[in-house]
């Protein structure tokens, strides 16, 4: 394959990553505003809430630690 055609595939999948991103760290920013305040307004943070924001938190660092070895990776090649 040459690098011509793995930094287009690259560069797509940043953007796709870059856009992830985004929507990851909407997802739960603030106190009572993100998926928290969305599923249970008002209420508290305990049982199911809690842990779909420690999963949604694991996922958002992934996705960042992929992204960042997927800029690195374009940096090399372009």
């Amino acid at each position: 394959m040459s690098s011509h055609l793995l930094s287009q595939i690259l560069s797509g999948v940043q953007v796709l990553l870059g856009v992830g991103l985004i929507v990851l760290v909407l997802m739960h920013s603030g106190k009572d505003a993100g998926l928290s305040g969305m599923l249970n307004p008002g209420g508290s943070s305990y049982g199911g809430t809690a842990v779909m924001e420690r999963n949604l938190t694991r996922l958002t660092i992934v996705v960042a630690i992929v992204f960042t070895a997927n800029v690195i990776a374009l940096g090399f090649l372009l």
